[in-house]
């Protein structure tokens, strides 16, 4: 059953794998591109509304929205440039500006992906009751909770299996989009010719009654509160390392599918809002409401009029398109959180991977947060999307912000710097303007909650990189009293390993003072009892050695290595020893298979390994250390097979 839902694991050691669930630009684009595109279901209508009556600035506001996409869509083609194996936002601003920003960085990106699904899955229950009758809505939160869970299962399978069951959805939003753009555009195209002089107009008339600071700042306001349009748009940097090689060119080709699909999109549907005369109807979303009055006259079909089968396919497609965004969220966020972990700002265990080669745990979380957000905010979109933009342009304003540094303090060596930082600059303004615009216009109707929730999350991540470097600062005090234990085989020869006697197992990971403290202990607790001592390492494949496939041979150097010293120092002792080494993204599952291995060659045997102790067992200890050794003693001893747990005491006051 499990296999049936989840599909049956991949080798992450063969060859092939990283190629056969890498992506293509086109699935790229569906993918990370979905979350950008789907925003023009909610984006466009906000900035709209924020006109009020004067309307007549809607053209303008079209036009800047569409320039504003490319400007941000190239500046972070440029973080692709430099940071080619991913991580995005969080990697420039760590690199770039140090540690701090980039924690805030991060710690606004895991928010901004939690919200990422909120906000689609909202969105998209909010499209799919606009074509239903309003006393359906108190299903509201229980259609949410099933389509985040259906969501959480593709992605457990794994990357492209969510993506190609999508497929055909984004298919369908791009096509009715693009079909009711053009048309609807068409049908008023005796008035395009007049729109740009009597938006003009308009607006000089707008001025003369109310002055040009005015209608600066309606502008000004409006155009902040579109940031919801551009969200999204920063997946590709985020998670180029799923891409297929070349990666920098199949990003930047992603890149350029998001920016004219995002832009053409949400400028059109601006466009339409303006010449249709689109006005909030209660229960419905604007884009309902045009698309409604575009096709209100189609002809009737069998007694069914094909304007309304026409729109609802169309809003089902744009509900449909909006949980497919959601998947974004389940695919950058846990990516960040691995990059994260690798850095020791969240626990390690995000980085892990499951036999799916997906970050199982980083999605678990993100759907367990996505639906405490959801009951919290009862699905208001216009409430998630001010919580959503704050945190989008903070990364966004410190992204660029990286990269404008970069360009200064390398203005030397890198070609055509001046340009470049003058795009980057405009983007930097154009994304610090938003965010500023946000807080001050929304700060207190969702601005001060998305700060604390940031500024809590980034606090958390400080307790956990504090509490790993007290664990780190013991742990190589004791690697430079045990690992210096003098090492000499040179004249001596090799003890023989005895067949079919019983050996001392001994699970090890680095060469480092745990493995050799639980030698140490074996042989005072058991003094003579074993003449055989075995080593079985296993190299465990997380996010990092999915980035390229030189990381795997490092891992098999390094592991290799490692059991070559443990045998080096049994030798030096006169003590008969052999190493084995398997690899896996569950360490237990592959070091359960070693010992079987082992058994039949050492039959009787008894298996050790090291754990770490704490003075203060508390919460935070159990969550950012995984206890393998006891999640192994569980297992082999299922099977029948001894193993003993040399404890360790670590003291981190």
């Amino acid at each position: 059953m499990r296999q049936i839902i989840f599909g049956p694991p991949r080798d992450p050691m063969a060859p092939e794998t990283h190629r056969h669930i890498s992506m293509i630009a086109l699935l790229a684009w569906v993918g990370l591109g979905a979350n950008g595109l789907s925003s023009t279901a909610y984006g466009p209508e906000l900035a709209f509304i924020a006109l009020g009556q004067h309307t007549e600035l809607a053209l303008f506001l079209a036009l800047a929205v569409v320039m504003t996409v490319f400007v941000i869509a190239i500046s972070y083609n440029q973080v692709i440039e430099l940071f080619p194996t991913g991580g995005g936002g969080y990697k420039v601003a760590t690199r770039l500006l140090g540690k701090s920003p980039g924690l805030v960085s991060g710690s606004a990106l895991v928010v901004d992906y939690v919200l990422t699904i909120a906000i689609s899955i909202a969105a998209g229950v909010d499209a799919v009751f606009s074509f239903l009758p309003l006393s359906w809505g108190f299903l509201k939160i229980e259609v949410a909770a099933f389509a985040l869970l259906f969501l959480m299962i593709l992605n457990l399978r794994g990357v492209k299996d969510s993506i190609k069951v999508l497929l055909p959805v984004f298919v369908g939003f791009v096509t009715t989009h693009a079909f009711l753009i053009i048309y609807g555009v068409g049908r008023h195209a005796k008035n395009i010719g007049t729109l740009f002089p009597d938006s003009i107009a308009e607006a000089q008339s707008l001025s003369a009654e109310t002055g040009i600071l005015f209608v600066i700042a309606l502008f000004v306001r409006a155009y902040g509160l579109s940031g919801g349009t551009y969200t999204g748009i920063e997946a590709v940097s985020n998670n180029i390392h799923m891409l297929k090689e070349p990666r920098e060119r199949t990003g930047k080709l992603t890149m350029l599918y998001m920016a004219i699909s995002l832009s053409f999109t949400a400028g059109g549907i601006m466009l339409l809002y303006l010449l249709w005369g689109a006005q909030p109807v209660a229960g419905q979303t604007l884009n309902a409401v045009v698309f409604g009055n575009i096709l209100a006259d189609w002809p009737m079909w069998g007694g069914v009029s094909t304007g309304d089968m026409l729109l609802v396919v169309t809003m089902a497609s744009a509900a449909g398109l909006l949980f497919l965004a959601a998947n974004d969220g389940f695919l950058g966020g846990p990516s960040v959180l691995a990059n994260m972990a690798v850095d020791h700002w969240v626990p390690h265990r995000f980085s892990q991977l499951s036999d799916r080669l997906v970050t199982k745990n980083g999605i678990l979380l993100m759907g367990g947060a996505a639906f405490a957000v959801l009951l919290f905010s009862q699905g208001r979109v216009e409430y998630l999307v001010i919580l959503y933009s704050v945190n989008v342009f903070l990364t966004f304003s410190l992204t660029l912000l990286g990269l404008c540094v970069y360009y200064v303090k390398n203005r030397k060596s890198v070609d055509g710097w001046m340009p470049r930082l003058g795009l980057t600059m405009w983007g930097l303004l154009a994304t610090s303007g938003i965010l500023v615009i946000t807080l001050k216009e929304k700060f207190f109707e969702g601005g001060m909650v998305a700060a604390i929730v940031t500024a809590t999350l980034a606090s958390l991540c400080v307790l956990v990189r504090w509490h790993y470097r007290q664990v780190r600062k013991r742990l190589i005090a004791l690697d430079e009293i045990l690992t210096q234990i003098p090492v000499t085989t040179t004249g001596k020869a090799t003890p023989p390993i005895r067949e079919g006697e019983p050996a001392a197992v001994f699970f090890v990971s680095s060469y480092r003072g745990v493995g050799i403290h639980t030698l140490l202990n074996s042989q005072r607790l058991f003094p003579g009892r074993f003449q055989n001592f075995v080593f079985l390492s296993v190299g465990e494949v997380d996010i990092t050695l999915m980035k390229g496939d030189h990381t795997v041979v490092d891992l098999r150097h390094h592991v290799d290595e490692s059991l070559r010293k443990y045998v080096e120092f049994c030798h030096a002792h006169n003590m008969a020893a052999v190493g084995y080494s398997a690899y896996g993204t569950d360490p237990v599952e592959a070091a359960v298979k070693l010992a079987d291995q082992v058994l039949e060659r050492f039959p009787g045997s008894v298996f050790f390994a090291g754990t770490l102790v704490f003075r203060e067992e508390n919460w935070l200890t159990r969550l950012l250390h995984n206890h393998t050794a006891l999640a192994l003693q569980r297992q082999l001893h299922i099977k029948g097979m001894p193993l003993v747990i040399m404890p360790m005491q670590v003291d981190t006051r």
